[in-house]
């Protein structure tokens, strides 16, 4: 199994949905993410302060059975794709093991319903 951490544009957000249902991958969690990076941004106000120099952006992560790895990791280069600076990263890391709390199913068992 492989863990998929992705950090997109806010704005491409649900292109990168419908195309990762589009090939399957129903399930993901995302957070508000913020960073720093070669795309420059204003200032603004955040909590109070005024100095903030930061940019915003959506983290996935996507956890897929090897089989999937490639054909996810290509959906969210395309999906997420502007050709601007500030497009994003894809990470890649492997999960030892898995665990569905309600069925006790371990492994590739753990990541999806069975039909």
């Amino acid at each position: 199994m492989k863990k998929i951490e992705a950090i997109i544009r806010r704005s491409k957000f649900d292109e990168v949905k419908a195309a990762l249902h589009a090939i399957d991958i129903d399930f993901f969690t995302y957070s508000e993410t913020f960073g720093v990076g070669n795309e420059r941004k204003k200032k603004e106000i955040f909590r109070g302060s005024s100095d903030t120099d930061f940019i915003s952006r959506l983290s996935l992560s996507i956890v897929v059975r090897d089989i999937n790895l490639q054909k996810t990791v290509d959906c969210l280069l395309k999906s997420a794709y502007t050709g601007e600076i500030g497009d994003g990263k894809i990470f890649v890391s492997t999960i030892d093991e898995s665990y569905r709390i309600r069925t006790k199913e371990k492994g590739d068992d753990s990541l999806y319903m069975k039909e």
